[in-house]
């Protein structure tokens, strides 16, 4: 190609800045198909659009800006005096060049798309719950597990751990690559440590299904209890819970779980899993400040300690990947028969070789542990039982084994004792972190441990036993334990 017929400098016809421009090209196409196919594609994805408008323009504007690098090389070599570079001249009138580009514009077209199509494929895939539950995160094999248990088990992880925008997925890939790095050379803790404090704000994630100043009014609650006597005795309770919440009433009166949400709190917590909190500050909608302490915490530097405002996630702590505690997970399956009442002692011993897997280092290890412990003690204890009733204790053997493989991971020391649950106050401190009755005001002002307060026990009895009224009873222990119940949080005994 002669001088006179270039339409730009010489310096712009190298073989840089031409891949620069093909680069550029190339990318161009890329990112025009990933637009169509997101308008026209029926399923949504909330990074998407990170793909085709942030990481893909990053490399177009890498070879826009590789053509004028070559060119200013190019520029640098004509002043030494070399010639300029010419590049393969392309002529359509020849039928082999012809052929030659209809190759090579088809083909670059063909490639632009499946690279598109299979570029977002990949993206959708590492935010799919299968790569994180079970590809590059078998570390979390507990949490995957216990998520798929959970009240969240069809909401994907990326939409909690992630949630919308660039800033956060940003976040979440340089906090993902340092964990590709904890797998590869075994750096992580056993347990995973809790809380995350890196996590998105519950509001930026949470909020978006639920909405707490919206919920109102009262929630019916069923509890079944059996006894840890020979027959299993039944308790059942039937609770009103307090949730409250709602824009326009009394909140002071009317909130009560979701006051807390409606009115700032800000606590401090000394340990790491925020489970001993002893100074609360509270701002009502009137403005009233009043601080709480608790016994020795004059005594605490708390400047050391940072202040932080109660979120969702404070109380509930575990909203995807609970670690049930065995009392409630034994409850349930003999409530729905997979572990028969009618085996005698089956509550008790079940509750015993729950509590001794717990020194298990192998999920195999405690398999085995509740086939051998509970065929032996019926074989020796009930051998009448054992022998009528083989298959009610082959049954409460599979349903055991089913609650400790959900519940109990030995390899990563996972289970409901490592990630305490704040809703409640039975396995955990929960509620009485603040509601103790101990936290005080100058005043003397106090926080009240007033069960009533989040919820109405409306019936409770085991038949023998039954009271009813829709005013609230007054909790009653299903086994006689004076007024211990009263002086004490109810997981110092349960948790133990």
């Amino acid at each position: 190609m002669a001088k006179s017929e270039r339409r730009y400098s010489d310096s712009f016809y190298n073989f840089i800045s031409l891949a620069g421009a093909i680069l550029a090209g190339v990318v161009l196409c890329i990112i025009i198909l990933l637009i169509l196919l997101d308008a026209f594609s029926p399923s949504k994805t909330p990074y998407f659009g990170i793909l085709t408008y942030i990481i893909l323009p990053v490399f177009l504007v890498i070879g826009l800006i590789i053509i004028p690098i070559g060119a200013l090389r190019e520029r640098r070599r004509q002043l030494r005096g070399l010639a300029a570079q010419r590049l393969p001249k392309v002529d359509l009138n020849n039928p082999q060049h012809m052929r030659s580009v209809i190759f090579f514009v088809t083909t670059t077209c063909i490639l632009a798309l499946f690279t598109s199509l299979g570029t977002y494929r990949a993206f959708e895939f590492t935010e799919s719950v299968t790569f994180c539950g079970q590809l590059c995160h078998s570390v979390m094999k507990p949490e995957f597990v216990a998520y798929q248990n959970s009240p969240h088990a069809r909401v994907a992880c990326v939409d909690c751990h992630v949630g919308h925008g660039a800033e956060w997925y940003v976040r979440s890939k340089l906090s993902g690559a340092y964990q590709v790095y904890s797998v590869l050379f075994n750096k992580y803790e056993r347990p995973i440590p809790t809380p995350i404090e890196n996590l998105r704000p519950a509001r930026e994630t949470c909020e978006q299904c639920h909405w707490p100043q919206k919920f109102y009014g009262k929630k019916q609650i069923t509890r079944t209890h059996f006894m840890e006597d020979e027959e299993n005795t039944r308790w059942d309770y039937n609770l009103l819970l307090r949730i409250g919440g709602g824009s326009g009433i009394d909140l002071t009166r009317e909130s009560n779980i979701h006051w807390h949400i409606n009115n700032k709190v800000e606590f401090i917590t000394t340990d790491a899993r925020h489970q001993d909190i002893p100074w609360v500050r509270s701002v009502d909608e009137n403005g009233t400040v009043r601080i709480f302490k608790s016994e020795g915490a004059d005594d605490l530097n708390l400047a050391e300690h940072p202040m932080q405002t109660m979120d969702c996630i404070d109380c509930h702590n575990r909203p995807a990947h609970i670690y049930r505690y065995p009392q409630f997970t034994i409850n349930k399956a003999m409530v729905a028969g997979k572990i028969s009442t009618e085996i005698p002692e089956i509550k008790l011993k079940a509750m015993e070789i729950l509590a001794a897997c717990e020194e298990d280092s192998l999920t195999e290890q405690g398999m085995k542990r509740i086939e051998e412990e509970l065929n032996s003690f019926y074989k020796s204890e009930y051998p009448d039982v054992y022998e009528s009733n083989k298959g009610q204790i082959d049954a409460a053997v599979e349903g055991l084994q089913t609650i400790f493989q959900n519940n109990y991971f030995p390899e990563m020391k996972a289970n409901w004792r490592a990630y305490p649950n704040n809703i409640g106050h039975i396995s955990a401190p929960g509620c009485y972190r603040c509601h103790d009755g101990k936290h005080r005001t100058e005043n003397d002002e106090v926080i009240s441990n007033d069960c009533n307060i989040c919820h109405l026990i409306v019936e409770q009895g085991n038949g023998e036993f039954s009271q009813a009224d829709l005013k609230g009873l007054t909790f009653k222990h299903p086994e006689d334990i004076d007024e211990e119940w009263k002086e004490e949080g109810c997981y110092e005994c349960h948790a133990e």
